[in-house]
Order: C-alpha cells, then sequence, then structure tokens
C-alpha cells in the first residue's frame, strides 16, 4: 500500500509524512514543477513533479494509485476517480470521501462552478485550523491502521 498526496496545496503533507514512516507506509508526494524544492525528503518519501497544467498531478496519481492505496487531495473530482478505482480518499480538513457522499460533493462543486459563471458571489473554503489539523490526524492514522489491518 502506498499513500498519494496530491500535493501541491496540501497542509497536512507533514502529519502524513511523519505518521506514514511510523507505520513504514510509502508515501509519494505529486507536486507541479511550480513548486520545486531541493529539500531532501526522508526515506520513504518520493516526490514526483508533473506539468502545471489544472489536472496533471490528478492524472499522474491516478496513473500511479492501484486499489487499496490511500490517496489525500482536496479536489473532488480526483478523490471521485480514487473512490472507483478501489482506494481510500481522504480530505486535508479531516473527513473521508465514500461511495454515499461523493455525488453531493460533485454536484455542489457543480453548482458553484455555475452560479459563479452566471456572476454570482461564492464563499471560498473556511481558514485551516489546528483543530482540523488534529481531526486528519486522528482520521489519517484510523484509515492507515484499518488498511494494515485488512
Amino acid at each position: 500500500m502506498k499513500i498519494y498526496v496530491d500535493a501541491d496545496a496540501c497542509p497536512v503533507k507533514d502529519i502524513i509524512i511523519f505518521e506514514a514512516r511510523n507505520e513504514g507506509f510509502p508515501v509519494v508526494l505529486v507536486t507541479s514543477f511550480s513548486h520545486f524544492s531541493n529539500k531532501e525528503q526522508p526515506s520513504g518519501v518520493e516526490t514526483v513533479y508533473v506539468d502545471s497544467g489544472a489536472e496533471a498531478a490528478d492524472y499522474r496519481i491516478m496513473g500511479l494509485a492501484r486499489t487499496g492505496d490511500l490517496i489525500v487531495t482536496q479536489d473532488y473530482g480526483l478523490a471521485s476517480l480514487g473512490l472507483a478505482k478501489g482506494c481510500t480518499v481522504l480530505h486535508h480538513k479531516g473527513y473521508r470521501y465514500t461511495n454515499e457522499n461523493i455525488d453531493e460533493l460533485l454536484q455542489s462543486r457543480y453548482l458553484s462552478a455555475m452560479a459563479r459563471k452566471s456572476g454570482k458571489r461564492t464563499k471560498g473554503p473556511k481558514p485551516f485550523t489546528e483543530e482540523d489539523r488534529e481531526k486528519f490526524r486522528k482520521l489519517f492514522k484510523l484509515a492507515i491502521s484499518q488498511i494494515e489491518n485488512t
């Protein structure tokens, strides 16, 4: 099992790396070349760079991921594809994407896009909090322990 992270705007990379290394799971950070860094990653962590195109990271993750892998993303479209492939998919705000909630999330994204297209202003995401970090940490630890036990 590998953990794939849609890493461009992921605020919990440090949690993912720490907890995954504790459990011995490899982590693949997929990010665009515009976020290139010479920073050396710890063992067990690989960085894959992709073009800066809108869905380049999503396509790469879907090309690499296999059934049973874990994906962390805030992108509902990627989450939907990951679920269809049999992956566990988590959002950095500490909730799990499921076959039961993904349609509603995709529908809300579509309606917001249509509202913006017609000139309406929509709210952006709420600020990421320390509470969100801890909620994610708990969910992530639970998810990797469940995967370990299967």
